[in-house]
């Protein structure tokens, strides 16, 4: 469809009848905004689909909890990597400056 073919509008006429304009759009009419007389700008209306249904369980099977003891092992991990830092020094001297 060419915009000579559609209902246009002058941007004074847009900014003052903005609502209506959108309202005309919405039930599915495309407007052209002119500025000096030649096209500038086009409303049409948004494409808007239905969200699909979500379906609970998408990840039942493909990922498992670890275990407590698991747990466990890996907060033993992260505690001995930060100890072992030299980000964080463990000597308190350094911390203190003495």
């Amino acid at each position: 469809m060419a915009a000579e073919d559609l209902d246009s509008v002058n941007m004074h006429e847009a900014k003052t009848q903005l609502s209506r304009l959108v309202a005309r759009v919405e039930g599915g009419e495309q407007i052209v905004i002119t500025r000096a007389g030649k096209p500038a700008a086009k409303l049409v209306p948004v494409v808007r689909s239905e969200p699909e249904k979500r379906v609970l369980g998408g990840w039942e099977g493909r990922m498992r909890m670890p275990t407590d003891a698991e747990w466990e092992e890996m907060d033993r991990e992260i505690e001995r990597d930060f100890e072992e830092s030299e980000l964080f020094p463990t000597d308190a001297n350094l911390w203190t400056g003495d």
